[in-house]
């Protein structure tokens, strides 16, 4: 990565952003005037937010550059995926029955963002209730025919076009991790329940996480400060182990992904690092399938209130969750349930020794057209609970980015930063 000059302040990640202002070299207005030129030039074609007053962005600047730092994300200004609440902009989770709908007060993020010094952007696009139904608007920003992957879709597009340093997504399937590795950004999805949900309209209780995009691996790190995400002990020195893991859905990967899960190992190898194929045991085959069952059977519970008041206003792939189209029985969401807690188990210890698990981030490079892509690479990894971080890695046969994924056990968040951290230069091809 080219070093970047406080001339162009767009193009900061959060970490150098925040380092900038605090130093006296950067005011958070400067900072938020450079992102909302940015916007104005570029959204016509990415379309990245669903709503935007850039007036009173630039009042929080100001009031900000009035105070001493109140926190690390201070003057930093941040998107919000248009599913969390926001007390002072609308929350319209891109449904009709929504439009307009202020909630009142924000969700339990905002609020901490808010008192870590960050200037609420804006709202970013997101498919229908982060779930189904309606796509959302945004294209990708490195060919505007192509989708930004979803649902995450606007706050994916923003962070990749220098619209804004940091944005909110969630991840269900894989509603974090597969925008960014479409638009070629890094993102990281903590460990489930790392950071609260409160103020998010909930899918799955068993599977709704918050994710956050941003430029480099400190952004995460400084996200990680701001919500008090530790492991139980100090990131340990890296042991340079890594476990090349095709994971159960390797079927799927499309054009691409074989050359990016290859030539990351191998760059890693160069740098020193041993790189050993990791195969899971034939418990973990069925993960996949048993969290679109658990999401599916979930999701009853949570759209039957709008199903039951607004009728034909609602997208019929809602009904379809509330209606138990797909024939869900109770005894196979158990059978997910306990296949899930106890594949936790075992993969906590079969990725305890080393530093990070290499996994695909998608079936390929973003399919043409509006629709969110397929989360087959995510959905495990999602119903484990566990970290993940999309780092890019190549330009696939179109010319469009292809990430990898970085995960470890559950709750080893920070180390799993600081192996990202160390090794995203490397897997990039921008080493040495």
């Amino acid at each position: 990565m080219n070093a970047l000059t406080i001339d162009d302040p767009a193009r900061l990640g959060a970490a150098a952003a925040a380092q900038a202002i605090r130093e006296g070299r950067l005011t958070a207005e400067a900072l938020t005037r450079a992102c909302l030129d940015r916007i104005a030039a570029r959204d016509p074609v990415v379309k990245a937010w669903s709503y935007l007053d850039a007036d009173y962005a630039l009042r929080q600047a100001r009031e900000l550059d009035k105070r001493p730092s109140q926190g690390p994300l201070h003057g930093v200004p941040v998107g919000i995926k248009d599913m969390i609440d926001t007390r002072d902009m609308p929350t319209q989770h891109n449904s009709p029955i929504y439009v307009g709908h202020r909630p009142g007060q924000d969700a339990a993020c905002v609020e901490t963002l808010r008192a870590a010094g960050a200037v609420i952007l804006g709202k970013t696009d997101t498919t229908e209730f982060a779930a189904a139904g309606r796509p959302a608007v945004t294209r990708n920003p490195h060919d505007s025919t192509r989708t930004a992957g979803g649902s995450s879709s606007g706050s994916a597009a923003a962070v990749a076009d220098y619209q804004v340093p940091l944005a909110f997504g969630t991840q269900t399937g894989g509603s974090t991790i597969r925008p960014a590795s479409f638009c070629g950004v890094p993102a990281f999805k903590p460990s489930w329940g790392a950071i609260s949900r409160e103020g998010l309209k909930v899918y799955s209780v068993t599977l709704d996480t918050l994710g956050i995009y941003g430029r480099e691996v400190a952004d995460f790190e400084l996200v990680c400060d701001v919500f008090d995400v530790h492991d139980d002990t100090p990131p340990a020195v890296i042991s340079g182990r890594v476990a090349m893991c095709r994971s159960p859905a390797w079927d799927s990967a499309g054009p691409g992904v074989s050359e990016a899960m290859e030539l990351s190992a191998d760059r890693l190898r160069a740098a020193g690092v041993s790189v050993e194929m990791l195969d899971l045991p034939a418990s973990f085959a069925p993960l996949g399938d048993m969290q679109r069952v658990v999401m599916h059977a979930e999701g009853r519970a949570a759209f039957l209130n709008l199903a039951r008041a607004h009728g034909h206003a609602l997208h019929d792939d809602f009904h379809s969750r509330v209606e138990n189209r797909d024939g869900i029985t109770r005894a196979q969401l158990l059978a997910a349930y306990d296949r899930a807690a106890s594949c936790r188990v075992e993969f906590d210890v079969l990725a305890g020794s080393y530093d990070a698990v290499l996994t695909p981030s998608a079936p390929g490079e973003a399919p043409v057209g509006s629709k969110p892509g397929n989360a087959v690479f995510n959905r495990m990894w999602t119903l484990l609970h566990v970290p993940c971080v999309n780092l890019p890695c190549i330009t696939g046969p179109a010319g469009m980015p292809i990430g990898v994924t970085l995960t470890a056990p559950r709750f080893t968040d920070r180390s799993l930063l600081r192996a990202a951290a160390q090794w995203v230069p490397v897997i990039a091809g921008d080493a040495g």
